[in-house]
């Protein structure tokens, strides 16, 4: 047993948004797999693959029409096939989504269930109760017979029946069938989903929908849950080569989110409450010393992320890409495993200035400040973008951002990202902090050492080795550097 994921690297690649590879503007399965010796050569382990699957796109593939067949917008079946044994044959693994909490309203069952029939597959009722759906609005909507259908997302996404058997049949065949054609293992979409309360009681304010936050929801992360997870652990270890399942899930504290990777359920959880800490040395250490604590009392590896489809990217949450290239040598230090999401090794900004009509996302039925667009932007291969009329534009301040620019250019942060990927697989063992200036993080693994500045001023962190990588001018203002010293030093 090698425990690959323990401490892994893992890229997503938000497929729509990577690479086309038909020219249609759309990112497709081809497009990846002709990229695949790109994200080898970045130094990463695994790629996340956003889903692909029959859909309408009303959320850009997470409303899911059919689990077993690939969307002709991105290809085919074959094209998976062929995208899986190539990446296999580059030393990558590759991982899928899962998306269990709900179908498309497109999906066969639930045109069978607006007919009337086997409606338990989806959770119906008489009378709505006061939930609210994560992108907006009632979570109920009313169908021609009288009666209402739950969805906790938009309203083209039904919510299942985890309570029905033959849901929880149907997802375990799902896993096997991607399994027996190669994948090692599945992110789980809202893997804190799926179970609602017995009766499903009001929540009794408003407010209360909230894909994240401290505050505990009615429909999310109840203790149910682990038995799904459970049975799909049993499922994934009934398959050779260490096959993983990776939790999206959120759970108001910690503790709570360590469940999900106990040695029975899954693999590993995204650690949004690193995600979302600020640029603050005593917050980070925090969050860093909870994540480690709570990760290790279950024997789980702990997960660090700066980016996803979800939100907005870390340059523009952060501030600048200084401290965005800073935070990269921070979290590719910490032990555990990584996930980097696409165009982040490129320092990509958040796009704030999408013209209203080409923004998609129906999450900004909520909010229009909160729409996902700005950071699905496709990724600029060359200065001209390497894209014929992308689905979103790609700003014309991106050419010297693009792969083409920082390729083998000196200090870029593609290069930067290089040799971090590179460099981290020497680290080993668990985290030791060392004694730094107020608002510097300083900390050891074996005989290399991390320092991070995120103060405005410079800092003399007197480290006495060799310096191996640095985001800028080592202890400048928001820089971080990595050194090997001797031991005992």
């Amino acid at each position: 047993m090698t425990a690959w994921w323990r401490d892994a690297a893992i890229y997503q690649v938000y497929v729509r948004s990577f690479a086309d590879g038909d020219g249609d503007g759309v990112g497709d399965l081809i497009g990846v797999r002709d990229r695949l010796p790109y994200l080898a050569g970045l130094g990463v382990d695994a790629v996340w693959l956003t889903p692909f699957y029959r859909s309408p796109m009303a959320d850009f593939g997470y409303d899911v029409a059919d689990h077993r067949d690939v969307d002709p917008l991105f290809g085919t079946l074959a094209d998976a096939k062929a995208l899986i044994d190539e990446a296999y044959g580059l030393g990558l693994r590759v991982i899928v989504d899962v998306v269990p909490n709900h179908t498309s309203s497109e999906h066969p069952w639930f045109q069978q269930a607006l007919r009337g029939e086997h409606r338990e597959r989806y959770i119906f009722r008489d009378r709505p109760n006061d939930w609210e759906s994560i992108f907006g609005g009632p979570a109920w909507t009313q169908v021609a017979d009288g009666q209402w259908y739950l969805h906790l997302f938009d309203s083209t996404q039904p919510d299942l029946n985890w309570d029905n058997d033959e849901v929880r049949g149907e997802f375990e065949s799902i896993l096997r069938f991607w399994l027996d054609l190669g994948v090692d293992g599945f992110r789980v979409d809202v893997a804190h989903g799926m179970v609602k309360p017995r009766g499903l009681p009001d929540a009794g304010r408003s407010g209360q929908a909230r894909m994240v936050g401290r505050e505990p929801v009615p429909f999310f992360d109840l203790d149910g849950v682990h038995d799904i997870h459970r049975a799909w652990r049993r499922v994934l270890d009934s398959y050779p080569g260490e096959r993983i399942g990776v939790a999206e899930a959120w759970a108001p504290t910690a503790e709570r989110l360590a469940r999900y990777v106990r040695p029975d359920e899954l693999h590993q959880a995204f650690n949004f409450h690193y995600l979302f800490a600020p640029w603050d040395a005593a917050e980070l250490r925090a969050v860093i010393d909870s994540s480690l604590a709570t990760a290790a009392s279950v024997g789980a590896p702990s997960t660090w992320v700066l980016s996803n489809h979800d939100v907005k990217r870390h340059v523009t949450r952060y501030g600048s890409l200084a401290r965005a290239r800073a935070a990269a040598l921070l979290t590719l230090a910490l032990p555990g495993s990584v996930y980097v999401y696409q165009g982040e090794e490129l320092g990509l900004p958040e796009v704030l200035d999408l013209p209203a009509e080409v923004c998609q996302d129906p999450q900004r039925l909520r909010d229009p400040d909160s729409g996902r667009d700005g950071c699905r932007v496709p990724l600029p291969w060359t200065r001209e973008s390497g894209w014929r009329d992308p689905w979103l534009p790609i700003p014309a301040g991106w050419a010297e951002l693009s792969v083409e620019a920082q390729e083998g250019a000196p200090g870029s942060t593609l290069e930067l990202y290089r040799a971090a990927l590179r460099l981290r697989r020497s680290f080993r063992g668990g985290l030791t902090w060392q004694e730094s200036p107020e608002g510097t993080l300083v900390f050891s693994r074996g005989p290399y050492v991390c320092a991070v500045n995120l103060t405005p001023d410079p800092v003399d962190f007197g480290v006495d080795g060799e310096l191996l990588l640095a985001s800028g001018v080592p202890g400048a203002a928001d820089s971080a550097a990595w050194w090997k010293v001797k031991c005992g030093a």
